[in-house]
């Protein structure tokens, strides 16, 4: 997608949209050269940000210019954005990919929204490259593959480094390397590091993504049906590197660190069993209950990483939980926090981005589905209650002293829609992206 910021480009288009405060929110209604959308209330963005993906998706394949009149940022917003989710196309190994027409977003609006469009539009293109890196096959993105991706990022103030096999077990991180035994291909831990001159107090935002390339579910078999999306399971690392990337390209004015335990989880004669007993990098012990609960392990040696790294705020990023695509589909991630003052900065950072979040409890109680009589804790429960919700109780052991909140992306992270007599890929779809630069502008400033 490319962007254009035109004054008075509306007079000479084929097809205008606008923003019409005579229709209800979210309704949509054609007349002769005019798409009309309904005005910013009620669901507000959210409406407009869908009727720009509609109608992007609608002109793909023709390419060509999309007009729309703008007259604030908050339309700016959902209009890049939507267009941005509209425009992206997912086949990226079909032979016609590089040759696909090419689609204009036009905005007639001021020209003092130009540079926050253009922001926003640089935002976008982080969150394709996130999504790309989602949808690309489990033979193409290995581990190696995306710490080599995140080593090309050629950005001011932004260093990258990875850990192999061999550091990752010097270090102790025995939840990761155990993750890793039967792959492969090698682990890899992937380290960034944004600090930009003039960045503000001691604050020193933490990111920590989960990147399974691909999860079989080990041991603990997957069932085979729709096992393929498990490519996506890496969404939650995308989120991390593509959000920092963007922050960094910005030039946000606050240090980052971000952590990403890149690795497949399969079967093998060296693979982890249930039953086997994990050493952490923070010391304390994991009895194995499920080898597909292998995401948390990964995050248990990130999150104490990005602490040992002078994090002062943490955020994990994973697709972690079926049962949180159960409780709240694809559109609101769930998130735990344990400090009510980042608990809001969250909210408020979600808000304004679009990658929505909805609140999940923490309380001592719930410790007790993760107790263990043969090691500190056990990562998982024969009960089936409260996965999302022990699965946050597990980290917590893990996410150090200061604010931490953990993001379980399972739903908006990688979607499939489902039709009565099929299942339609969408794949990944950036989510986090967003969020994580809304995050750090506003400990920014």
């Amino acid at each position: 997608m490319r962007l254009e910021i035109t004054p008075g480009a509306a007079a000479d288009a084929e097809l205008v949209a606008r923003v019409d405060d005579a229709l209800p929110a979210g309704e949509i209604e054609r007349d002769a050269n005019e798409l009309r959308v309904g005005a910013l209330d009620g669901w507000g963005a959210d409406s407009l940000r869908a009727a720009a993906a509609a109608v992007a998706r609608a002109r793909r394949r023709a390419g060509g210019d999309i007009v729309w009149r703008a007259g604030d940022e908050d339309e700016v917003r959902a209009l890049v954005e939507g267009t941005a989710y509209g425009a992206y196309d997912a086949g990226l190994r079909k032979r016609a990919y590089r040759d696909r027409n090419e689609l204009t977003l036009v905005i007639d609006g001021h020209e003092k929204l130009r540079p926050f469009a253009e922001r926003q539009a640089l935002v976008g293109r982080h969150l394709a490259r996130a999504r790309d890196l989602a949808n690309l096959p489990p033979n193409e993105l290995t581990p190696p593959a995306l710490a080599d991706h995140a080593a090309r990022l050629d950005l001011p103030h932004l260093a990258a480094e990875s850990l192999g096999r061999e550091e990752i077990v010097s270090l102790g991180m025995g939840a990761f390397a155990a993750v890793a035994q039967a792959s492969g291909h090698d682990p890899r831990l992937i380290v960034l590091r944004y600090d930009p001159p003039g960045a503000r107090g001691e604050t020193t935002l933490g990111l920590v993504g989960k990147a399974i390339t691909f999860d079989s579910g080990g041991i603990s078999l997957k069932p085979h049906l729709r096992m393929q999306d498990m490519k996506g399971d890496m969404a939650g690392g995308a989120a991390v590197i593509e959000g920092l990337a963007a922050v960094a390209e910005i030039g946000l004015p606050v240090r980052v660190v971000g952590v990403v335990a890149a690795t497949e989880n399969l079967q093998g004669a060296r693979a982890f069993k249930p039953g086997d007993i994990l050493r952490a990098m923070n010391g304390k012990t994991i009895e194995i209950m499920n080898t597909d609960a292998e995401g948390r392990l990964l995050l248990a040696d990130a999150l104490h990483y990005a602490r040992d790294q002078g994090a002062t705020h943490v955020a994990d990023f994973a697709t972690l939980t079926g049962a949180m695509v159960l409780a709240l589909g694809d559109l609101y991630a769930g998130f735990f926090a344990n400090d009510e003052d980042w608990a809001r900065e969250l909210e408020a950072a979600a808000e304004t981005s679009g990658d929505l979040v909805w609140r999940f409890p923490l309380h001592p109680r719930y410790r007790r589905y993760i107790d263990s009589a043969f090691a500190d804790m056990k990562n998982g429960s024969a009960l089936r209650e409260g996965a999302p919700v022990l699965a946050a109780e597990f980290l917590r052991e893990f996410a150090g002293d200061g604010p931490w909140a953990h993001v379980d992306m399972a739903g908006p992270g990688f979607v499939r829609r489902r039709r009565p007599d099929y299942v339609l890929d969408e794949g990944g779809t950036g989510y986090g992206v967003r969020l994580i630069v809304e995050l750090a502008a506003r400990l920014a400033a």
